[in-house]
Formats: C-alpha cells, structure tokens, sequence
C-alpha cells in the first residue's frame, strides 16, 4: 500500500521557475506535471506550504460527496476570498452555511425561476442590440454585461438604476482581479499589504455595499410585489420564523453577484466560440429552434425542448469548465487509492483535467455535443462544471436556463462565423476567454 511519501513532488524550484508563465497561465504547467507524474501530484508553493493537484475523478467525488463531511473549502475562499464578498453561501462554512443553504434554496426552485425568465430574456435581447453584423467583434464583453444584467434583473427588477448596476459591476471585477494576484503571487502578500492595494479593494466592496443597502430599504418601503429574487430573499424565513440580517442579505447577494455573473459569461463566450467554429452544430440548433417556436410561446417550455442547444452548452463546459478548480481541505486524516492524506492537506481539484481525461471521455478534446444526448447524469461521476455534492452550485439550474435561452435567441438571428485562430483562455479566479473575436451574419 502506498503512503503519503510516496505522492510524486514538484519542487519549489519550479515553483519559483515557472512563476511567471504560472501567474499568465497555469493550465500548462499543471498539464505537464499531471502527465509526468500521474493523477495526484504535490506542489511546494513555499519552504512550509503545499498543494495537492488531482485529476482523479474518483478522488473528487470521493471528497466532495461520499466522504464530504471531512472536508471544508480551503482558505481561498474562507478568508481570502471571503474579505472581499463577506460570509455567504459560498464563503461559510458549517452551521451557518447549512442553515442559509436552506434558506435561500427555495428561491431557485423551478417554479420561482419561472417568475424571472421574462425579466432574464428581456435583458439578453437588449445585449444583443450592441452586435454590430459583418463586422469582426470581442464577444466576451456583450456576454459579460448580458450576464452581469441577467443576474441583477433577476434580483431586483427595475429597483437599480444604471449607475449603480455599472458601479456594482466594475467593482465586483476589479475586487476578482484583486484576488488573483493574491492567489497567483502569494510571494508578494507583504507588499500588496504595504503598499495599500487589499485595503483599497476592500473599500471599494464597502462601497458596493452601500449601494446594495440603499436598493434593500427603497425595496422594504414598497409594498408592490416584484416577483423577483430580492423579494425572495427578504421574505425568507429561518425555522424559528426570524429573517435575513441586512448584512447577511447583502453578503449574498455580492456572492450572487461574484458567481452568477462571471461563469456565465465565459461559458457563453466559449460556446459561441465552439459553435462558430462547428456551423453544423448552429444549423442543428436554429432547427431545434424554429420547431420549438412553433410548438410554444412559454420560455420555461421552450427552454425543456431545446435539447440540443442545451447539449452543444454542456459540451462548451466540459471542455472549458469556468469554474476549472474546486479546493477542498480535510478535517482529519484520511486515505484514498491507497495515498494517505493528513488532517489540513490544501487538495486542488482540477475540473478542467478531469473533463479531458483521456481515460474517461472519448475523444476528450474535440467538440462532440452528442455526448451528452442522453443527458449529462450519465457522467455524473466525472463531470462537474457547478461542483457535485451538497456544495453543488445552487444556482446551476438558473444558469442553465439563462444559457439556452441566450444561445437560442442568438442562433435564431444569426450565423456565427469564427474571426480567431484558437480557443484561447485566462485562467484567473474562473477559466475566462481571451480574444474571442466573431462576425455576426443575418440569417
């Protein structure tokens, strides 16, 4: 049986080597110790700090749900991202993540979804008024404003003005780069204290705050019903009948904010991509769409039939997963496969290694959305672009719906033509598209 010893090292050597190239992107250099050394490697990242890099699908499921009481998140998103977004459902831990988990639950239900989907499709189509047509365009940019929009009409209806969603945005991405450079060069932790930088990004979050405590009492002065999340949130009731704290409403709606927007729109970006790159797959999907159409004017119907756009979206995600790591710290010791971990091993799960392992998925680099023609449960073992487990992203049916709503609303109007040479990726916080240049024709 093998030990914990005998878990392959990369030195901090190379650590320290490649930290450059690590700091623009990781992907390669983890890909390269991942065939070197196999399935479980361990990084020294300092002279007493280490990480364990996974691909071992097993592993993750492992961690994240047969034995998922053993292991909480690690301090990435406890305390370094936590300083940024407070202690919501995606930063807490414990009790209080078990008790809002169960709180806020019901306010993405199918049914309550429902309620938004007119608001989340009005948002896309006013988007995708800026697509300029035979003219060579950054997609991401639309994508991250349409998701940035989706995520703040499906809180708040019309409660925001302008001002403050742009306000709100900007600060939400320049507090994520913040965080980057934190996590990229931890080397450099003293400086960005000394010189400043963390305290300033934290009262640029301060002032996002204050935004959102403004937009929360015009709404509890109002006795119109909007139907939307914010009203959900605010009529939540624990089980001794008490409500939110206004911190703890705000926490989660900067995590909503932070994860809702973001994944989404580099998912939509690299599925565009995909399908400008595969014409086949766009004439598959706007016959799907025009079929649909003719069958049903409800968007929650039409989102349930439109099969083989929701199958292109999830092939988009298995290769470019945007939430391409998930972290995990064991409580007490344990053993998987044979290899020993001690209570409080940093493990690294990388989702965008997994989803290309060649020993699991068939032709794992190609674009191949029939895959999942029977859905995406049958790899439910080794496929997790929202997580898996009790953790799994609680907003995962949302930001599908929204997906294939915006993907059918776009192929409907147009043929996507690619004006890149490759996919091309940042790996920041999530896995973002660079250069994501397409032509929009007229169909």
């Amino acid at each position: 049986m093998k030990s914990k010893q005998s878990i392959p090292t990369v030195p901090l050597r190379q650590f320290i080597k490649h930290s450059l190239k690590i700091l623009r992107n990781p992907l390669p250099f983890h890909h390269q110790n991942f065939s070197k050394h196999g399935d479980v490697f361990k990084l020294k990242i300092g002279f007493n700090r280490e990480i364990y890099f996974c691909r071992d699908a097993a592993f993750a499921s492992y961690v994240l749900q047969k034995n998922q009481r053993n292991y909480i998140k690690s301090k990435i998103q406890t305390k370094d991202l936590k300083k940024y977004v407070g202690e919501g459902l995606l930063t807490s831990e414990g009790e209080l993540w078990r008790k809002q988990r169960k709180l806020i639950q019901p306010a993405f239900h199918k049914k309550q979804l429902n309620n938004i989907l007119e608001s989340v499709y009005g948002a896309i189509k006013v988007e995708y008024d800026r697509i300029d047509v035979n003219v060579t365009q950054d997609i991401f940019p639309i994508f991250n404003d349409l998701a940035f929009q989706t995520v703040v009409k499906s809180l708040f209806s019309s409660a925001a003005n302008q001002d403050d969603i742009n306000r709100l945005q900007w600060i939400t991405e320049a507090a994520q780069k913040m965080m980057v450079k934190e996590l990229r060069q931890p080397y450099l932790g003293w400086w960005f204290s000394f010189t400043g930088k963390i305290d300033k990004h934290i009262n640029l979050t301060l002032e996002a705050r204050k935004i959102l405590k403004r937009i929360v009492n015009q709404r509890r002065t109002e006795s119109k019903v909007h139907h939307d999340l914010l009203d959900m949130l605010l009529n939540a009731r624990y089980d001794d009948d008490s409500t939110m704290s206004e911190q703890q409403l705000i926490d989660e709606i900067l995590i909503l904010f932070t994860a809702g927007h973001e994944t989404t729109s580099n998912a939509l970006t690299f599925t565009l991509q995909l399908l400008a790159l595969h014409p086949e797959w766009q004439d598959r999907i706007y016959k799907e769409i025009m079929a649909v159409r003719k069958q049903t004017d409800d968007l929650m119907s039409q989102i349930m039939m439109l099969q083989t756009c929701q199958m292109a979206i999830e092939e988009s995600m298995r290769l470019y997963p945007p939430a391409y790591f998930i972290d995990r710290v064991n409580i007490s010791n344990d053993e998987f496969n044979g290899m020993h971990y001690k209570a409080g091993t940093n493990l690294l799960f990388s989702v965008y290694e997994i989803h290309r392992h060649p020993e699991l998925w068939k032709q794992p680099n190609d674009f191949m959305p029939e895959r999942f023609a029977e859905g995406g449960r049958q790899f439910s073992s080794q496929y997790f672009p929202f997580g898996a487990g009790p953790r799994k992203c609680i907003g995962n049916n949302f930001a599908m719906f929204e997906m294939v709503l915006a993907v059918s609303e776009l192929i409907s109007k147009y043929k996507v033509h690619p004006e890149f040479d490759e996919i091309e990726v940042t790996p920041l916080i999530t896995l973002k598209p660079k250069n994501a240049f397409l032509r929009f024709e007229l169909r």
